[in-house]
């Protein structure tokens, strides 16, 4: 029992002195950066207002939600904050200027994140479509995988396809280069992570698990979170020489030994560091590799962090 304590009360210095060293952090390097100041006029719509006849898809910093379809997760008030990652629906997250969506799915096409359920992925595909009918040039990168631990949905390929079909961009090397106005009518870059089923064909509607990558770390600890996300980030090449998408994570993680295991507390304690970040990225001379940068529960703010960034890129100041 004393030595549980005594992990316990170690474990709480750690993450106070992790949460002091990003603040102070913050108030010596600040926040600022080329774009920082920019907010889009009408976040629904902010790739428009950018020009896509301009804008390529490889300057582009997508905003992303981390564990997007998790608003409904588990049961109210019990297991829903254990799991919970986002408080908006897929449609309302869209529609607030996020446009990379993190999907997990099980066996009966249920939406899941770990052993807790949600809705049905046919929620997620209504939600997507709506916001695909009422814009005319926003492009969404769609990342679905199976969740660990669970079998991959029966002839899952084929129902994403039937789905949305009409919206797909075939996977191509060459999309990376190209302006959204390029890609139009096509609007969806679909991602599809199966854990035992075959990959997706090079050159079919759907993505391969290849073409968007990360370095997740599991932890609760935001200072490590941020360092860990800076040194990978610096690792990579120019998102303008990839041919694959790179995400950074805003988030850090319950951890089953802490005493905090909702995940809103937890994930708060490095959430509004998202636009030092950018600035830190600048600061350290890789801001030119920064792509998908995603957070739980999203907010305007962090979309017009990224929006900020993008829009400096195509006016050639960043």
């Amino acid at each position: 029992m004393g030595a549980h304590v005594s992990k316990q009360v170690e474990r709480r210095k750690a993450i106070s002195t992790e949460k002091k060293t990003l603040v102070e952090l913050k108030q010596t390097v600040g926040s600022h950066y080329p774009g920082s100041d920019y907010h889009p006029p009408d976040r629904k719509n902010w790739m428009s207002g950018l020009d896509p006849d301009r804008i390529r898809i490889n300057q582009i910093v997508w905003p992303g939600t981390h564990d997007s379809a998790t608003n409904k997760i588990g049961i109210p008030l019990v297991t829903r904050p254990f799991a919970q990652c986002q408080s908006l629906s897929i449609y309302e997250q869209l529609k607030t200027g996020a446009r990379v969506l993190d999907i997990r799915v099980q066996e009966d096409r249920r939406v899941c994140h770990g052993i807790l359920l949600s809705y049905g992925v046919d929620v997620v595909i209504g939600d997507l479509k709506r916001f695909l009918e009422e814009t005319d040039s926003e492009i969404v990168i769609l990342e679905i995988r199976t969740e660990f631990g669970h079998e991959d949905p029966p002839d899952f390929d084929r129902y994403l396809e039937d789905q949305l079909g009409e919206f797909l961009i075939h996977q191509d090397d060459q999309v990376f280069s190209k302006t959204i106005s390029d890609l139009l009518p096509k609007r969806v870059i679909c991602v599809w992570k199966p854990r035992k089923t075959p990959q997706p064909k090079p050159g079919g509607p759907l993505w391969g698990s290849g073409y968007l990558k990360d370095n997740w770390i599991d932890t609760d600890l935001p200072s490590t979170k941020f360092e860990s996300n800076m040194k990978h980030l610096g690792e990579q090449q120019p998102a303008a020489n990839r041919k694959y998408f790179y995400r950074v994570e805003n988030t850090v993680t319950p951890q089953a030994d802490n005493p905090v295991l909702c995940v809103k507390p937890v994930t708060d304690r490095i959430r509004d560091y998202a636009r030092m970040f950018i600035a830190q990225s600048f600061a350290r001379g890789f801001a030119d590799r920064l792509q998908i940068f995603s957070t739980d529960f999203i907010d305007e703010d962090f979309v017009d962090a990224c929006v900020g960034l993008t829009s400096a890129r195509v006016e050639g100041k960043a």
